[in-house]
Protein backbone atom coordinates (compact mmCIF):
# COMPACT_ATOMS: atom_id res chain seq x y z
CA UNK A 1 0.00 0.00 0.00
CA UNK A 2 1.12 3.22 -1.05
CA UNK A 3 1.65 6.51 1.82
CA UNK A 4 0.56 10.07 0.27
CA UNK A 5 1.29 13.16 2.29
CA UNK A 6 -1.10 15.99 1.10
CA UNK A 7 0.26 19.59 2.18
CA UNK A 8 -2.95 22.23 1.03
CA UNK A 9 -4.54 25.37 3.25
CA UNK A 10 -7.73 24.48 2.19
CA UNK A 11 -9.42 22.15 4.32
CA UNK A 12 -12.24 20.98 1.93
CA UNK A 13 -9.56 20.33 -0.41
CA UNK A 14 -7.78 18.25 1.64
CA UNK A 15 -11.14 16.43 3.14
CA UNK A 16 -11.95 15.54 -0.55
CA UNK A 17 -8.89 14.24 -1.81
CA UNK A 18 -8.16 12.29 1.46
CA UNK A 19 -11.44 10.68 1.28
CA UNK A 20 -10.64 9.68 -2.51
CA UNK A 21 -7.91 8.39 -2.19
CA UNK A 22 -8.32 6.33 1.31
CA UNK A 23 -11.32 4.98 -0.88
CA UNK A 24 -8.33 3.46 -3.20
CA UNK A 25 -6.81 2.16 -0.82
CA UNK A 26 -3.49 4.43 -0.04
CA UNK A 27 -2.90 5.44 3.32
CA UNK A 28 -2.67 9.39 3.73
CA UNK A 29 -2.24 12.05 6.06
CA UNK A 30 -2.74 15.54 5.64
CA UNK A 31 -1.21 18.92 6.23
CA UNK A 32 -2.82 22.82 6.43
CA UNK A 33 0.41 24.74 6.30
CA UNK A 34 4.06 23.55 4.58
CA UNK A 35 5.78 23.77 8.59
CA UNK A 36 3.31 21.03 9.67
CA UNK A 37 3.76 19.51 6.52
CA UNK A 38 7.79 19.06 6.72
CA UNK A 39 6.96 17.21 10.59
CA UNK A 40 4.62 14.98 9.30
CA UNK A 41 6.82 14.25 6.51
CA UNK A 42 9.70 13.23 8.71
CA UNK A 43 7.50 10.72 10.40
CA UNK A 44 5.21 9.31 8.14
CA UNK A 45 7.75 8.92 5.09
CA UNK A 46 5.24 8.90 2.26
CA UNK A 47 6.02 7.23 -1.35
CA UNK A 48 4.47 10.63 -2.14
CA UNK A 49 3.94 14.00 -1.37
CA UNK A 50 1.12 16.25 -2.84
CA UNK A 51 1.92 20.09 -2.30
CA UNK A 52 -0.01 23.29 -3.17
CA UNK A 53 2.01 25.87 -4.43
CA UNK A 54 0.50 29.19 -3.12
CA UNK A 55 0.01 28.69 0.55
CA UNK A 56 0.95 31.06 3.23
CA UNK A 57 3.83 31.56 5.64
CA UNK A 58 5.75 28.95 3.79
CA UNK A 59 4.53 28.38 0.02
CA UNK A 60 4.83 24.91 -1.86
CA UNK A 61 8.15 25.68 -3.60
CA UNK A 62 10.05 26.56 0.11
CA UNK A 63 8.53 23.37 1.50
CA UNK A 64 9.62 20.95 -1.30
CA UNK A 65 13.10 22.66 -1.18
CA UNK A 66 13.34 22.15 2.64
CA UNK A 67 12.19 19.03 1.87
CA UNK A 68 15.24 17.74 -0.55
CA UNK A 69 17.77 18.66 1.82
CA UNK A 70 16.43 16.52 4.17
CA UNK A 71 18.26 12.84 4.79
CA UNK A 72 15.71 10.55 2.74
CA UNK A 73 13.95 12.81 0.98
CA UNK A 74 16.29 13.16 -1.99
CA UNK A 75 13.97 11.13 -4.05
CA UNK A 76 11.14 11.27 -2.56
CA UNK A 77 8.06 11.80 -5.48
CA UNK A 78 7.07 15.21 -4.89
CA UNK A 79 3.77 16.54 -7.28
CA UNK A 80 2.55 20.05 -7.15
CA UNK A 81 -1.30 21.14 -7.40
CA UNK A 82 -0.94 24.33 -9.38
CA UNK A 83 -4.01 26.56 -11.10
CA UNK A 84 -4.16 26.10 -14.55
CA UNK A 85 -2.29 28.35 -16.34
CA UNK A 86 0.30 28.90 -13.28
CA UNK A 87 3.09 28.16 -16.25
CA UNK A 88 5.62 29.76 -13.94
CA UNK A 89 4.58 27.74 -11.17
CA UNK A 90 5.17 24.90 -13.00
CA UNK A 91 8.43 25.69 -14.07
CA UNK A 92 9.23 26.94 -10.68
CA UNK A 93 7.91 23.74 -9.06
CA UNK A 94 10.07 21.23 -11.14
CA UNK A 95 13.30 23.59 -10.70
CA UNK A 96 13.25 23.23 -6.88
CA UNK A 97 13.07 19.50 -7.51
CA UNK A 98 9.28 18.97 -8.02
CA UNK A 99 8.86 15.34 -9.81
CA UNK A 100 5.17 16.59 -11.68
CA UNK A 101 3.03 18.65 -11.51
CA UNK A 102 -1.36 18.23 -11.61
CA UNK A 103 -3.80 21.34 -12.31
CA UNK A 104 -6.80 22.38 -10.45
CA UNK A 105 -9.17 22.10 -10.72
CA UNK A 106 -8.76 17.77 -10.92
CA UNK A 107 -11.59 15.51 -11.11
CA UNK A 108 -10.90 12.27 -8.19
CA UNK A 109 -10.49 9.56 -10.95
CA UNK A 110 -8.09 11.86 -12.94
CA UNK A 111 -6.18 12.54 -9.57
CA UNK A 112 -6.40 8.99 -8.94
CA UNK A 113 -4.90 8.06 -12.53
CA UNK A 114 -2.06 10.73 -12.42
CA UNK A 115 -0.98 9.07 -8.95
CA UNK A 116 -0.93 5.70 -10.17
CA UNK A 117 1.42 7.11 -13.05
CA UNK A 118 3.76 9.16 -10.96
CA UNK A 119 3.71 5.81 -8.16
CA UNK A 120 5.04 3.55 -11.08
CA UNK A 121 8.11 5.66 -11.97
CA UNK A 122 9.46 4.58 -8.71
CA UNK A 123 7.71 1.15 -8.94
CA UNK A 124 10.72 0.57 -11.49
CA UNK A 125 13.91 -1.17 -10.49
CA UNK A 126 17.14 -0.15 -11.51
CA UNK A 127 19.57 -2.98 -11.90
CA UNK A 128 22.14 -1.74 -14.08
CA UNK A 129 25.71 -2.08 -12.81
CA UNK A 130 28.11 1.06 -12.28
CA UNK A 131 29.18 4.01 -15.29
CA UNK A 132 32.77 5.24 -14.59
CA UNK A 133 33.68 8.19 -16.52
CA UNK A 134 36.83 10.14 -15.36
CA UNK A 135 35.77 11.55 -12.25
CA UNK A 136 31.69 10.88 -12.42
CA UNK A 137 30.50 7.71 -10.63
CA UNK A 138 26.93 6.65 -11.48
CA UNK A 139 25.54 4.01 -9.30
CA UNK A 140 21.95 3.04 -10.72
CA UNK A 141 21.14 0.77 -7.66
CA UNK A 142 21.66 3.03 -4.75
CA UNK A 143 20.58 5.97 -6.83
CA UNK A 144 23.72 7.97 -5.55
CA UNK A 145 26.10 9.76 -8.03
CA UNK A 146 29.80 10.55 -7.43
CA UNK A 147 32.07 13.25 -8.79
CA UNK A 148 35.39 13.11 -7.54
CA UNK A 149 34.59 10.69 -4.62
CA UNK A 150 32.05 13.33 -3.38
CA UNK A 151 28.19 12.14 -3.21
CA UNK A 152 25.80 14.28 -5.14
CA UNK A 153 22.16 13.62 -4.19
CA UNK A 154 19.77 14.18 -7.05
CA UNK A 155 16.26 14.57 -6.77
CA UNK A 156 14.80 11.01 -8.73
CA UNK A 157 14.05 12.64 -12.10
CA UNK A 158 17.39 14.30 -12.46
CA UNK A 159 19.11 11.32 -11.52
CA UNK A 160 17.04 8.65 -14.32
CA UNK A 161 17.74 11.65 -16.81
CA UNK A 162 21.53 11.53 -15.86
CA UNK A 163 21.61 7.66 -16.00
CA UNK A 164 19.78 7.71 -19.31
CA UNK A 165 21.73 9.77 -21.01
CA UNK A 166 25.06 7.78 -19.39
CA UNK A 167 23.56 4.54 -20.38
CA UNK A 168 24.58 5.53 -24.01
CA UNK A 169 27.91 7.44 -24.12
CA UNK A 170 28.14 10.07 -27.20
CA UNK A 171 24.65 8.49 -28.69
CA UNK A 172 22.09 11.77 -28.99
CA UNK A 173 18.65 10.90 -27.13
CA UNK A 174 15.87 13.14 -28.63
CA UNK A 175 13.67 14.83 -26.58
CA UNK A 176 10.56 12.68 -27.41
CA UNK A 177 12.79 9.55 -26.27
CA UNK A 178 13.67 11.35 -23.16
CA UNK A 179 10.13 12.45 -22.10
CA UNK A 180 8.83 8.56 -23.03
CA UNK A 181 11.70 7.01 -20.72
CA UNK A 182 12.19 9.29 -18.00
CA UNK A 183 8.75 11.04 -17.63
CA UNK A 184 6.51 7.99 -19.28
CA UNK A 185 3.52 7.92 -21.62
CA UNK A 186 1.12 8.75 -19.27
CA UNK A 187 2.38 11.96 -18.09
CA UNK A 188 2.08 15.19 -20.49
CA UNK A 189 5.02 17.30 -20.10
CA UNK A 190 6.62 20.09 -22.09
CA UNK A 191 9.80 20.19 -23.65
CA UNK A 192 11.10 23.01 -21.06
CA UNK A 193 10.44 20.60 -17.98
CA UNK A 194 13.86 18.72 -19.55
CA UNK A 195 15.83 21.63 -20.45
CA UNK A 196 15.18 22.67 -16.06
CA UNK A 197 15.91 19.28 -15.41
CA UNK A 198 19.12 19.32 -17.68
CA UNK A 199 20.59 22.79 -16.31
CA UNK A 200 20.10 21.68 -12.41
CA UNK A 201 22.11 18.63 -13.85
CA UNK A 202 24.89 20.98 -15.06
CA UNK A 203 25.18 22.85 -11.99
CA UNK A 204 25.62 20.28 -9.64
CA UNK A 205 27.84 17.93 -12.12
CA UNK A 206 29.63 20.47 -13.97
CA UNK A 207 28.88 21.62 -17.93
CA UNK A 208 30.91 19.15 -19.22
CA UNK A 209 29.07 16.11 -19.10
CA UNK A 210 25.58 16.85 -20.87
CA UNK A 211 26.42 18.61 -24.15
CA UNK A 212 22.89 20.23 -26.19
CA UNK A 213 22.33 19.06 -29.69
CA UNK A 214 20.41 22.12 -31.24
CA UNK A 215 17.05 20.99 -32.63
CA UNK A 216 17.55 17.38 -31.73
CA UNK A 217 18.13 16.50 -28.01
CA UNK A 218 21.02 15.63 -25.53
CA UNK A 219 23.82 13.77 -25.28
CA UNK A 220 26.47 12.53 -22.13
CA UNK A 221 29.77 12.92 -23.39
CA UNK A 222 32.12 9.57 -22.62
CA UNK A 223 35.33 12.58 -22.86
CA UNK A 224 35.68 15.14 -21.27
Amino acid sequence: MSSILIIDDEVDILEILKYNLVKEGFAVEVASNGLDGIEIAKKFHPDLIILDVMMPQMDGIEVCEALRKLPGFESTLICFLTARGEDYSQIAGLDAGADDYISKPVKPRVLVSRINAILRRKSVPVILEEDAVEELVINREKYLVYKNGEPIHLPKKEFELLALLASRPDIVFERDQILEKVWGSDIVVGDRTIDVHVRKLREKIGDNFIKTVKGIGYKFESSN
